[in-house]
């Protein structure tokens, strides 16, 4: 084994682990904006995601995702069980063991399906959400990874994804949508007034995220190095940049600014940075920060104006966040640490073109992988709980638990 880099390792271990810690940081987000009945049941799925995928990671995911490229579309099964991993790096990173690399990844994994949850939140079946989840993080996750980090056929084509901007957030949000569309909406959804229960909740969870976000962004340089030290400055200028572009337009619009829109304000900034993190400098990351902040804030109006109910807006600010990202990564990318990559503005029009196609190429998969996924699931065990479950809420029904005992 060639020799390895101890503090980069070290690095990627810490790294991993904050990546991690985003899983219960979303979990909290998503779970203070729920009812009180449902608070339990949103907690859950986000949990139980970093079980379930951790699994289908190491016996398949990573393989799939990571192995070597079979017609730029999927990686074959070298890996598979994680066997060779042990004692070897990945040639891509030789200065990290390849266990570090495969958790690294495996981290993304747990999250983005996770991501997913906030569409259907307080009406979806525990048991559908479990096989939806599994089967997507095979079909739609480990593909996508393998197309634009693991030597596919967008990664061949110059598309450029730091972090995550399609393979994550664009990904997330596409079957956010689908699940929007095959579930339907929630009893009184636009009828009745339905409240976060737990604001403070998401305040933390939004802290949390932000946190874990610079193992996610800073992490992807697989180095400590200037490339993790661009993208760490870059990940936090778009977060306060998301949060402040959020909180003007929502000031302006309805003459009060809202803790609510603050956190999603700054998620939306980071989600927007993600694909861009490690190819930009501190001008163009506030710029790409404020215009998801702004995008994404009217983005979540889009369920107003088309009529489905993605509770806790993943469409709206994944899915435009992720969007906004991808196309502004192929306008300002080029930055004096990490030259080799040039958008629109270094001389390089072609760029714009390929992140167009990365972003296209990820809506059309995801939402139509998705969109099969749940129909099938839906003729089998259903997708939605009835209508006497959803009233009395999941944590009762689904779990035999109450969050809260008075």
């Amino acid at each position: 084994m060639p020799p390895i880099n101890t503090g980069d390792t070290a690095f990627m271990m810490v790294a991993a682990a904050m990546v991690l810690f985003m899983t219960p940081g979303l979990a909290l987000f998503y779970g203070g904006m729920v009812r009180r009945k449902n608070v339990l049941s949103t907690l859950m799925q986000s949990i139980f995601a970093m079980g379930l995928i951790s699994i289908i990671w190491a016996v398949i995911g990573y393989t799939l995702a990571f192995g070597k490229d079979v017609g730029g579309i999927i990686g074959n099964l070298q890996y598979l069980g994680l066997q060779g991993v042990t004692n070897t790096v990945y040639p891509a990173f030789p200065t990290i063991p390849q266990p570090v690399w495969a958790m690294y990844q495996g981290m993304f994994a747990i999250i983005t399906p996770a991501l997913i949850t906030g569409a259907f939140a307080e009406r979806m079946k525990f048991k559908a959400y479990a096989l939806f989840i599994g089967l997507w993080s095979l079909i739609v996750y480990s593909p996508l990874a393998h197309w634009v980090w693991g030597g596919g056929w967008l990664m061949k084509l110059g598309a450029l994804d730091f972090a995550g901007g399609t393979v994550v957030h664009i990904a997330s949000a596409s079957a956010a949508l689908a699940c929007c569309i095959m579930v339907g909406r929630r009893r009184g959804a636009g009828t009745e007034e339905v409240k976060p229960h737990n604001l403070p909740f998401t305040i933390l969870g939004a802290g949390i995220l932000w946190f874990g976000w610079f193992g996610f962004n800073a992490g992807s340089a697989v180095a400590a190095n200037q490339v993790a030290a661009t993208a760490f400055m870059a990940t936090h200028l778009a977060a306060a940049a998301g949060m402040l572009g959020w909180l003007a337009f929502e000031w302006a619009g309805k003459g009060s600014p809202t803790t609510l829109g603050a956190a999603s304000g700054a998620v939306a900034g980071l989600v927007g940075i993600t694909p861009a993190a490690g190819f930009v400098g501190p001008i163009p990351a506030i710029i790409i920060g404020l215009a998801a902040g702004i995008g994404c804030y009217y983005g979540v109006r889009m369920k107003e104006r088309f009529h489905f109910d993605d509770a806790l807006d993943v469409v709206g600010v994944h899915g435009v966040g992720g969007t906004i990202g991808a196309i502004l990564t192929g306008v300002f990318a080029g930055v004096a640490s990490n030259a080799a990559y040039k958008g629109l503005l270094a001389g390089n029009p072609m760029q714009l073109v390929y992140q167009l196609v990365g972003v296209v190429a990820t809506i059309a998969f995801s939402l139509t992988v998705s969109l099969v996924l749940l129909k099938l699931i839906d003729l089998t065990i259903g997708l939605r709980v009835d209508a006497e479950t959803e009233v009395a809420g999941l944590d009762v029904s689904e779990h035999a638990e109450t969050a809260y005992i008075i």
